[in-house]
């Protein structure tokens, strides 16, 4: 009994600092969101669903987020970290419609051709992807490494 006490302590202490991490990292990043929400708060009556598309990317990202960090020490870091990417990257195609943006308002067509921005952000978010593919590879290759010795 004593022993598995011991155990549940020694587990306490190894998770406490990634649990204060994640809600540090997510605390963080809500803050940066709320207020980027009221800067562009003129542009939400132009685009009324642009608001909910942000809040919906912003859940998402910090859910993987915490996820991650909470799972810092193993594979499914890693996992996380490179889903966290290919989320990014295919929410920004589907979002940014391939690039393309289209408003009209009455006699007004507006035309803006976003895809230089949408190809530079999508290359930024594979280096991660990369990034977190390379991290998972060393991580199986050091614990092989420490199995075999």
């Amino acid at each position: 009994m004593v022993a598995e006490e011991k155990r549940i302590k020694v587990r306490i202490r190894k998770n406490v600092p990634k649990i204060v991490k994640a809600a540090v990292k997510a605390t963080v990043v809500c803050v940066i969101y709320f207020i980027l929400i009221q800067f562009l708060k003129p542009v939400f009556t132009m685009i009324p669903d642009l608001q909910q598309m942000i809040q919906t990317f912003t859940i998402v990202y910090v859910v993987l987020m915490i996820i991650g960090d909470l799972a810092s020490g193993t594979l499914f870091q890693h996992v996380f970290n490179a889903s966290k990417a290919l989320f990014a990257i295919v929410y920004l195609i589907f979002f940014l419609n391939a690039g393309i943006f289209e408003y009209t308002s009455g006699d007004v067509n507006l035309i803006v051709d976003v895809r230089l921005f949408l190809v530079i952000a999508m290359l930024l978010w594979l280096l991660g992807l990369a990034k977190s593919v390379l991290q998972a590879i060393n991580y199986v290759s050091e614990r092989v490494e420490v199995v075999l010795v």
